[in-house]
């Protein structure tokens, strides 16, 4: 049977959620995963798509799974440690490719593959998520006013109506977040810096006050590297986590359960990151819960007309009807699903490998965001 896209990773939180969109837009999706029940269970109603299994610690998997299809578009939405992997194997079998996004050094060994895929005429983007993604565009966006970059300031904020705990998205990439040194450039020097110990509160539109630690995360490379020509100086990524989340986040941080230390367990062995994601993912949705997120960059520095300017971009996002046991994760979700189709339609064009500023039409994507119930700020304006 011939498919539309391949979805990697269509049984996590936001392969469900791609999947999802593109089954209701129209398209035929086959899914893939190590594990089957949450595909069966909330896409078995749609015909156009099928489930096969794929376990991306193997590369014959991979390979077996993309020789037996007739899929021109891989959307892999599985976790990031296999996403160069991914996009080798989706170059020798001459399909377009996008992920959710890599950490910092893994980014650079799929952007190193740009010449590669251009030659064979395939587009790969990583981070077609909310940040990296949204906040990719949202910098393109921005960057065009600018003749000179001094700093770039970019994160995400969240919250909930409820104060109780609710995974607001995968479990492995928060503990990351909280505990990996974060690379940053200060006056044109990378350095490192525990999470820890950069704690700092910033207001937010929607959400309001909110503590942000410094955290690592693949924009922080690629700017460096898609803005070179405005000579930034100072680039930081802030992660935003309202205090009811934060206090149940460090807790699990301290009790051992981010690590990736294999155990042994009965006749197996068990990865504690692992299973705590899986049982996380399974707590009901508190009665009435709701998600707020204010995804944002701010750009300083030496407008086209030689005077000091500050840019600041926000995309608003909150709980959709009809998407609510996603919450804020539609902003994830979605964008990978807008850009899959942009790929498939052909409206985006570029060809090569690349961050999604690169690649992405700004403002026909800022349209789909807004039918997707997403708004997109310019300076307190919204623009979309």
């Amino acid at each position: 049977m011939k498919y539309d896209f391949l979805v990697i990773g269509s049984n996590g939180m936001q392969g469900q959620i791609v999947t999802r969109d593109l089954l209701e837009s129209g398209y035929k999706v086959c899914c893939a995963d190590l594990y089957k029940e949450g595909s069966e269970k909330n896409l078995a109603k749609f015909k156009d798509m099928s489930f096969a299994t794929v376990d991306l610690r193997e590369e014959k998997s991979i390979k077996k799974l993309l020789k037996g299809l007739d899929v021109p578009i891989v959307v892999n939405c599985a976790e990031g440690d296999w996403n160069d992997t991914v996009y080798k194997i989706c170059l020798q079998e001459k399909k377009h490719v996008i992920d959710l996004g890599s950490d910092f050094d893994m980014t650079k060994d799929q952007l190193d593959m740009h010449d590669a895929f251009k030659k064979a005429n395939l587009v790969a983007i990583t981070g077609c998520g909310s940040t990296p993604g949204i906040n990719n565009v949202m910098m393109k966006h921005a960057s065009q006013f600018f003749s000179e970059i001094d700093t770039i300031e970019l994160g995400f904020a969240w919250d909930s109506n409820v104060k109780k705990f609710y995974v607001p998205f995968s479990m492995p990439s928060i503990f990351w977040e909280l505990t990996e040194p974060a690379p940053l450039m200060e006056d044109g020097v990378w350095l490192k810096k525990d999470p820890k110990g950069s704690e700092i509160t910033r207001e937010f539109r929607e959400i309001g006050s909110q503590k942000c630690y410094l955290v690592t995360h693949p924009e922080q490379y690629t700017f460096s590297v898609d803005y070179a020509h405005l000579k930034p100086k100072n680039i930081r990524f802030y992660g935003g986590f309202p205090d009811h989340a934060l206090e149940t986040l460090n807790k699990l941080i301290e009790l051992g359960f981010n690590t990736y230390d294999e155990l042994p367990f009965e006749d197996d062995v068990l990865c504690p990151v692992d299973a705590v994601a899986r049982i996380l993912t399974r707590l009901p949705r508190p009665e009435e819960y709701s998600e707020r997120e204010n995804l944002w960059v701010e750009v300083s520095g030496k407008g086209k007309e030689g005077n000091i300017l500050i840019k600041r971009m926000e995309c608003l996002v909150s709980t959709l009807p009809g998407w609510n046991e996603a919450g804020c994760n539609i902003d994830t979700g979605l964008p990978a699903s807008i850009m899959a189709q942009m790929i498939h339609d052909g409206r985006l064009t570029a060809r090569g490998s690349f961050a999604p500023d690169m690649a992405v039409p700004t403002n026909e994507f800022f349209q789909e965001l807004k039918k997707k119930g997403m708004s997109v700020w310019e300076d307190g304006r919204e623009i979309n």
